[in-house]
């Protein structure tokens, strides 16, 4: 058995990049025999005014085959409260790995999102013993962690 994680969005064509970066996943092709991924929704009978005016290109896959696909589902409420599931992007080693080596690995893939469209909401500096951490919102407002 596997699963899939959907995100609900407004722009897939925007966060399916950001979180491709964040994640070193992939944009997954379409299904055999379809260019897009529009392509394919509108073969199966979705209305295009749900496709949005982007390729859809809505899904990553984890090159190495181990985290789960990840589809970027278009809705059309805006995000209002806080998430009730959040990914932890995991870059500093665990505890194992001295803060000291931690920290600058965190702050450099906060530095890429950011970059890429990313909002730092809180550090969590000596908040727990050792710990370090950063709470952020992808372009979009969901919140995530750097660890």
């Amino acid at each position: 058995m596997g699963f899939q994680l959907t995100i609900d969005c407004a722009d897939p064509d925007r966060l399916v990049p950001f979180w491709a970066a964040a994640l070193g996943y992939r944009p997954q092709d379409p299904p055999e025999g379809h260019a897009t991924w529009r392509d394919y929704y509108l073969s199966v009978g979705v209305p295009a005014e749900e496709l949005g005016d982007g390729p859809c290109a809505d899904r990553l896959e984890d090159p190495a085959g181990n985290g789960p696909s990840i589809w970027f589902q278009i809705v059309p409420e805006k995000k209002t409260v806080k998430n009730r599931l959040h990914l932890d992007v995991m870059v500093g080693g665990g505890r194992s790995v001295p803060v000291t080596e931690r920290r600058p690995r965190v702050d450099a893939k906060v530095a890429q999102l950011v970059d890429l469209g990313a909002t730092v909401l809180y550090r969590h500096d000596g908040d727990t013993e050792g710990h370090y951490g950063v709470t952020m919102a992808d372009p979009e407002g969901n919140e995530f962690c750097v660890a």
